[in-house]
């Protein structure tokens, strides 16, 4: 699938800093002349102990699998994996032009960070926004947060509005988009990639009909969220 393995090289790249860190320290207790044998084997294998426990968090918290995406006409998908926590109706005049029904989704630490698109279609709008890095669990994080809005033209039903805000949170301080305006996608789709705890808000017409209740658990990619019925 497209952007199939980008969360894994994303987890690469954190080990490999890691590890340059690591072989610096290493060097430089190498060069001291005033550490004993003793103590520099014991803070050489400590340190090589917590470099691959970070390892294993680290590819654990990127991990990626394939999702079984549900077929089906008009269908809108989880984008993100994770607990729903906020179903109401607001606000959002950038995309969706005015009042439209919000579904929230928390994603911690230990959830899959990858996210996908909830229907077929044209990315209409990309918008960034920087802000503040509050906790994620606040359901109204995305008032002050850092965070990205994908807007979706929809290709089923044709014309309607979709929108996807990614948001950034305490300890998630990089969201990573792997699409941009114009890009047309498919439902499932891999889009993008937010790192360690944050929050998704799907953006949805007044007339599509939400298929969920507050406190689900979702699965990005696999979990019909709502349709047009």
């Amino acid at each position: 699938m497209k952007h199939s393995g980008k969360a894994a090289w994303a987890a690469l790249r954190l080990i490999s800093f890691a590890g340059a860190g690591l072989l610096a320290l290493l060097v430089g207790s190498l060069l001291a002349k005033y550490i004993g044998t003793f103590v520099l084997a014991y803070l050489t294998w400590a340190l090589v102990g917590l470099w691959g426990l970070f390892a294993l968090f680290t590819f654990y918290f990127f991990r990626d699998p394939d999702p079984m995406v549900p077929t089906g006409p008009n269908l809108v998908i989880a984008p993100g994996h994770g607990k729903v926590d906020a179903i109401d109706t607001i606000a959002e005049p950038d995309f969706m032009g005015g009042e439209c029904q919000r579904i929230s989704i928390f994603l911690s630490v230990v959830d899959i960070h990858v996210q996908c698109a909830p229907v077929a279609g044209r990315i209409a709008h990309f918008k960034h926004t920087p802000g503040q890095f509050v906790s994620a669990l606040r359901a109204d994080s995305a008032r002050f947060n850092e965070n990205v809005l994908l807007g979706f033209h929809t290709t089923e039903p044709v014309g309607e509005k979709i929108g996807v805000r990614l948001i950034a949170g305490l300890i998630a301080r990089r969201i990573v988009p792997w699409v941009d305006q114009g890009d047309t996608v498919q439902r499932g789709e891999r889009i993008s990639l937010i790192q360690f705890g944050s929050r998704v808000d799907v953006y949805l017409p007044q007339k599509a009909g939400i298929k969920i209740n507050l406190g689900d658990r979702v699965i990005g990619g696999e979990t019909v969220i709502a349709a047009f019925d």
